[in-house]
């Protein structure tokens, strides 16, 4: 009955403290997730109640500029950050623009600061993706382990970027990328740390995970009116689970610039040092 009762406590203790390793995790992630917080809050807000003076699209820039300021001047995000992040609002930018001008999506609302017809506010949706990488990696003590060399990981990053370009015009070469994904990082693990515990993540795996969760923040954008598919010209309809691969691989690309970022900056260091 004793040794019975000894093993239901450790029970308890490891069901409790796998709870509260759980909950500590989710906090962090949600603090990682300010940015795209305010954006989705911001969609929701001027969707409902539409605001004076200027077009919606030109409240959520000045909004997005704000908090960006905000988050740089309270020390939420540092300078460097802030340099990944507008690298991310460029890239994101001139796909936007080319996507839009193929009939991929579009922005359909007034709004005096477009260019070509998409908002200047559409890319900080791609620089809160970095945002939440860079603060995820700082919150969580992120480490790469086996991460493969840089002349493997530039030139992948930048094919996978340009296919959603060059397959309007050539074939579409997404899934024989993500196999090479596969294989380039087959060995490699990211490892975090949760309460003074460190754990490990298979790479593809936080790939997968961060790409279905960007899927289904999509869906929310849109029904916000962030942007519309041609399928939802008229009515909202739940985005395919198809543009799930396109997350995926954009995911990836984020993830190998911070990263390369990441270690190019830590070498640096280490070498003033």
């Amino acid at each position: 009955m004793q040794e019975s009762a000894i093993q239901k406590k450790s029970v308890r203790i490891i069901i409790t403290t796998a709870w509260l390793q759980l909950v500590r995790f989710g906090w962090q992630q949600a603090l990682s997730c300010l940015f795209p917080v305010v954006i989705f809050g911001s969609l929701a807000l001027t969707q409902v109640i539409p605001l004076p003076f200027l077009p919606r699209y030109d409240w959520l820039l000045l909004i997005f500029l704000l908090m960006q300021w905000w988050m740089v001047r309270s020390g939420l995000e540092t300078r460097d950050e802030l340099k990944v992040i507008t690298l991310f609002h460029l890239i994101g930018l001139a796909l936007e623009i080319f996507k839009v001008n193929m009939g991929s999506w579009s922005y359909p609302e007034e709004g005096f600061f477009k260019i070509l017809g998409v908002p200047l506010y559409s890319g900080f949706m791609y620089a809160s993706v970095a945002s939440y990488l860079c603060q995820a990696w700082r919150r969580l003590n992120v480490d790469l382990v086996k991460w493969p060399p840089l002349w493997l990981v530039t030139p992948l990053a930048a094919a996978i970027y340009l296919n959603f370009f060059t397959h309007h015009y050539w074939i579409d070469i997404r899934w024989w990328l993500s196999a090479l994904v596969l294989i380039v990082f087959w060995q490699a693990w990211v490892t975090y740390e949760v309460g003074g515990t460190r754990y490990r993540m298979p790479i593809a795996l936080s790939f997968v995970l961060i790409g279905f969760f960007i899927w289904v923040a999509e869906n929310i954008a849109t029904f916000f009116g962030a942007w519309k598919y041609p399928n939802q010209s008229e009515t909202w309809h739940l985005v395919g689970i198809g543009k799930l691969s396109s997350w995926l691989l954009l995911v990836i690309v984020s993830f190998l610039i911070v990263a390369t970022l990441k270690q190019v900056k830590g070498h640096s260091r280490k070498e003033s040092k």
